[in-house]
């Protein structure tokens, strides 16, 4: 029998709801009959609800009160995280690249992963946020590599100078920007200046006495005086007092009286230049103590006795 014919001349094809669901010279698809079938039955007497529908359904409700309760309580990432994690996208592979003063243990902190971390739901954005807050870093970038690698790039800040304050001592660019406190290793091969307004005034006063490579190499430290003027303290243990004007001529002159007379090699504590017209040399303790020394035995010259008169 065709679907939408009777058994004979004038019979009642099938309804539903009422409704007639019969077509002359029609016939439904194979597919589509059952369906059909069920829906009819719908509005008879006979019809019995399949025993799995009430477990189907219980099912259906609870996936969709889970995931709607999920985005409520904004554990949609979490969710996500945990089945690409666990479908084969967890980070197991970070490379890091541009480091020097910045440690890993520092970026990888800032990354905040755990062992679970998906790479597809990694916030790369966030992480290169966090990452730009440490200390020495200049820019950072956070790129994915799937399936299952981070890749972090970064650019670090230049040192320039260590600058000592009182009892702290810092990294500053040539900006004199702070850095990060010194920490030793290649730091420590830094010029050292000091005082207060010693960063502002470095580059410039740094690179004059740079000129003078021979002076440059026995420089331990770059004092700054009263915010005025520069004290070079060599390595040696000399102290050497520039003028607060006229430095560029007080360099060029000791320069070359050291050139000359080996001023920079003998045992003395200080060459003061603050004075125009004149150079004053310290000596040691021991220096003096050995000049003086020296001077007292000197011997004597005898007095000449008055000339007699015959």
């Amino acid at each position: 029998m065709r679907w939408g014919q009777g058994k004979g001349k004038g019979a009642a094809g099938p309804t539903l709801f009422g409704v007639s669901l019969s077509f002359d010279h029609f016939v439904l698809p194979r597919l589509l009959r059952r369906p059909a079938r069920m829906l009819a039955r719908l509005g008879e007497d006979d019809f019995e609800v399949p025993p799995f529908s009430a477990a189907v359904l219980s099912a259906a409700l609870l996936v969709s009160g889970s995931a709607y309760g999920a985005y409520l309580g904004g554990h949609v990432d979490a969710i996500v995280q945990g089945i690409t994690a666990r479908s084969g996208f967890a980070v197991d592979q970070i490379k890091v690249v541009g480091n020097r003063a910045t440690s890993e243990i520092d970026i990888l902190d800032r990354m905040q992963l755990d062992g679970w971390t998906s790479l597809i739901g990694f916030d790369a954005e966030a992480a290169r946020e966090r990452i730009a807050t440490l200390p020495w870093v200049e820019v950072a970038a956070v790129r994915k590599v799937y399936p299952h690698m981070l890749e972090v790039r970064i650019e670090e800040r230049e040192p320039f100078a260590l600058w000592q304050q009182g009892s702290e001592l810092s990294v500053i660019e040539r900006s004199g920007a702070v850095i990060a406190p010194f920490s030793g290793g290649k730091q420590s091969l830094l010029p050292l200046i000091v005082g207060t307004g010693a960063p502002a005034k470095a580059p410039d006063f740094l690179a004059r006495i740079k000129k003078y490579p021979e002076l440059a190499a026995r420089v331990k430290g770059y004092i700054r005086i009263g915010e005025r003027r520069w004290d070079l303290k060599l390595e040696n243990g000399i102290t050497v007092k520039l003028p607060e004007d006229g430095e560029d001529r007080a360099i060029a002159d000791l320069v070359r009286m050291d050139r000359e007379n080996g001023l920079l090699t003998r045992d003395i504590a200080a060459v003061d230049m603050r004075l125009s017209d004149r150079l004053v040399v310290q000596l040691t303790p021991e220096a003096a103590t050995q000049r003086q020394a020296a001077l007292n035995e000197k011997p004597k010259m005898p007095k000449r006795k008055p000339e007699t008169k015959i």
